[in-house]
């Protein structure tokens, strides 16, 4: 009887522990539930992708933004509290550079404009970014955004055609957009 006494303590004590460390930690609602992702790329064959939601809306500098039809789109999910969102940011804002025949959009969730766009200011981030992620829901019968940073490649034909899960290499970005480019 004196065993099961002296567990209830240290039992206790670890399911507070184990709860408190759901919690984020943090003040900020918008890291709540915040997944990483590793870097990980998924590509589509061309008989498995599924049509792109329209990627339009209103910019953060309060533009309205349509892609051109017919070119390659690369789509970055971002926010500004993310690490590796600001660790990205010069690979990307570089690859948009060397990459002019192709759409670089960004989506902003989970943030407020004004983080936003003192961030885009920071990382000297050319191309636009949306600012309702409600975009997003569209994605949900091919590759979703499943962490931030995530980035999605849009082929010529308007299919999701891939995802970088995490934070984008010089590398995987390339290889996705150059692949799309040769189709």
């Amino acid at each position: 009887m004196k065993k099961k006494y002296v567990l209830r303590p240290i039992l206790a004590i670890a399911m507070t522990l184990a709860l408190s460390a759901c919690g984020g930690g943090g003040t900020s609602s918008n890291t709540e539930s915040f997944v990483a992702g590793n870097g990980t790329v998924t590509f589509m064959k061309v008989a498995e992708r599924i049509k792109a939601p329209q990627i339009t809306g209103e910019t953060l500098d309060s533009k309205t933004y349509a892609p051109i039809l017919g070119k390659v789109t690369v789509v970055n999910v971002w926010a500004s509290w993310c690490s590796p969102c600001r660790a990205e940011a010069p690979t990307l804002s570089a690859l948009s550079q060397s990459f002019p025949e192709v759409n670089f959009v960004g989506i902003l969730t989970r943030d407020n404009p004004a983080n936003a766009r003192a961030f885009v200011k920071r990382f000297s981030i050319e191309y636009p970014t949306l600012i309702d992620d409600s975009i997003l829901l569209g994605f949900r019968k091919s590759l979703i955004a499943n962490a931030i940073p995530s980035t999605l490649v849009i082929d010529k034909n308007g299919l999701v055609a891939g995802r970088i899960s995490g934070e984008i290499t010089v590398a995987s970005l390339t290889d996705l957009i150059t692949r799309l480019a040769n189709e």
